[in-house]
């Protein structure tokens, strides 16, 4: 009897996930607090809705992306190894390549058509910023990686707002900066908890160059800027309803980062990383019920 090992195959979950559906979905949210932040009225939501789908479809291709490219790295860390491409069940070879990229293209010109050309200029450079900026030039290189990538985010909320209307208002850019400054210390967080991996992966992640406290330190420093940022919105137009989301959501995640400085260990970093992204879906769920459904009754 033959002792050779039967790989499993691969089910529709396995390949979707190569997309980093979670991460995608995440930032078409952004880019649907982009479109609910925007100040313009009586717009049709046909062209906000499928610039969001098209968002999604655009980080799904980064994701894959970054996957394909990254297969030797995620083979060797535990958080990432049994990815398809890193566990070789699936081999990253131009066909690949030439998939992610129609997908790409196809959600750069459904955005186009269904609202306008800076909407789809917005879309393409979230997706660049992650698949190229991010994991094929900095990831590897600099511990400010995470930090430029974070601008991912940022295109998002600008391509949802621009779905409304091109021309920015102060809102959205407020939202894109807060954005900007809510990825690193959410990522960095996690990064905490693997940071062994990171460094012996040699992969310059913040806390993996500078230790758990230095880091913890800086995700503060990032923490309360973008808190006191995310209530400023409050100012140009946003109701109440928005301003104490925003609040609580700024509140929570800078008393977890407290906590973390006080204690950094992994437990600690990943309740951060969690309150994290509490903090981004009351923001961001702050803003479309103010909108859309405290405003329409106004």
């Amino acid at each position: 009897m033959s002792n050779t090992a039967v790989a499993i195959p691969l089910g529709a979950r396995d390949y979707f996930g190569i997309f980093k559906p979670r991460i995608a979905a995440m930032i078409a949210l952004t880019a649907l607090g982009g479109a609910a932040i925007s100040p313009e009225a009586g717009i049709s939501p046909w062209p906000v809705f499928l610039t969001v789908v098209a968002v999604f479809l655009a980080a799904g291709s980064a994701g894959a992306f970054n996957q394909w490219a990254e297969a030797d790295l995620d083979a060797h860390m535990a958080r990432t190894a049994a990815r398809p491409f890193a566990s070789g069940q699936l081999v990253p070879g131009p066909g690949w390549l030439a998939g992610i990229l129609a997908l790409l293209a196809f959600a750069v010109g459904m955005t186009a058509l269904a609202a306008n050309g800076w909407a789809a200029f917005y879309t393409f450079m979230g997706a660049f910023t992650y698949a190229v900026v991010y994991t094929l030039w900095l990831k590897r290189r600099s511990w400010a990686n995470i930090i430029v990538g974070g601008a991912a985010g940022s295109f998002a909320v600008l391509a949802g707002a621009a779905a409304i209307a091109p021309q920015l208002g102060p809102e959205p850019i407020l939202l894109a900066i807060v954005l900007f400054l809510w990825t690193p210390p959410h990522f960095w967080s996690l990064a905490i908890a693997v940071e062994d991996e990171y460094r012996a992966n040699q992969v310059p992640m913040l806390p993996a160059l500078i230790g758990t406290q230095k880091c913890a330190w800086v995700i503060l420093a990032h923490t309360l800027p973008l808190s006191l940022i995310a209530l400023v919105p409050a100012l140009y137009g946003m109701g109440v309803v928005y301003f104490l989301f925003a609040l609580l959501g700024g509140t929570l995640f800078t008393a977890t980062s407290v906590t973390l400085v006080m204690q950094p260990t992994k437990r600690r970093a990943i309740q951060n990383f969690l309150a994290s992204l509490l903090q981004l879906l009351l923001l961001l769920s702050g803003a479309m019920i103010d909108r859309w459904l405290v405003g329409s009754f106004l």
